[in-house]
């Protein structure tokens, strides 16, 4: 199945129809798509990016960011499927699953305040509210791991509470590009969101099927991934529904292609 996307404004001034003989090498990364059931539906938490970013200005995105490479550590408490499901579901070695799993975790509670953590295997932490300020700016300085931080706390990493959903990779033409793996993850009861990072000017809930009707009338920008992992979303009944959804759903890399059609571009994805 063929899906096509417009071009976002932001990525105009690189279109261009002369192959691309040396795209940028993609970075890894993860992304989470952190979810509540609401009065409306399924509601995501969705940030828009500072106008100022190199990359995805002024976008709605879900939390997330490259691989740090502190974030495969293998001293890392550990609950859930073991790195070698992971590397299984998203194509790639052990040591890479891992990093991904752990970005995921690091960078929901970096940019979100979710903490996708507990004491043990059976429990998670239901309020982060008192360490939110000083974790998470340690955190995101790069000046605490988060290794450090789950054995500072006495914490277990709760990998059973993240499915896997989707693999995109960033369109060649772009001078940035990531490889990122998508997970979903439903917000653990007693837990709420914390302040935005740098990196956003503005963050809320919202009801999935809204989000993507917003982003159809023009009113909100997304990349063609964030979109089509809204509209896959939107047709499910729960949160908990997306989770058990994620360990069924077959994940192969996605990456958008320019094509011309007339006067104007689009970005197409040969969906499986």
């Amino acid at each position: 199945m063929r899906v096509r996307h417009p071009v976002p404004s932001s990525l105009r001034d690189h279109l261009t129809d002369r192959p691309i003989t040396s795209p940028a090498p993609p970075r890894d990364s993860a992304t989470v798509v952190v979810l509540r059931d609401g009065a409306d539906g399924v509601e995501a938490y969705l940030m828009r990016r500072q106008p100022t970013m190199s990359f995805a200005a002024g976008m709605y995105v879900f939390p997330g960011g490259s691989v740090d490479p502190r974030d495969g550590d293998a001293s890392i408490d550990w609950a859930g499927p073991d790195v070698t499901v992971w590397a299984e579901r998203f194509g790639c070695d052990e040591a890479m699953a891992r990093a991904l799993v752990c970005t995921a975790v690091r960078e929901t509670y970096e940019e979100a305040g979710v903490l996708l953590a507990g004491p043990d295997e059976h429990t998670v932490v239901g309020d982060t509210d008192r360490w939110w300020h000083a974790d998470r700016e340690s955190l995101e300085s790069g000046e605490l791991s988060l290794a450090q931080m789950l054995t500072r706390r006495g914490l277990v990493l709760r990998a059973d509470l993240l499915g896997g959903w989707a693999h995109w990779i960033t369109t060649e033409f772009e001078p940035r590009r990531y490889s990122t793996r998508f997970f979903v993850a439903v917000l653990p009861a007693g837990q709420r969101v914390g302040g935005l990072s740098g990196e956003a000017d503005r963050a809320a809930w919202m009801p999935v099927f809204q989000a993507v009707a917003a982003v159809d009338a023009g009113e909100i920008a997304m990349y063609p991934p964030t979109i089509q992992v809204c509209r896959e979303i939107a047709a499910l009944r729960s949160a908990d529904e997306a989770l058990g959804a994620a360990a069924g759903r077959r994940i192969e890399p996605l990456m958008p292609q320019l094509v011309r059609d007339g006067d104007s571009y689009f970005l197409q994805t040969e969906m499986p």
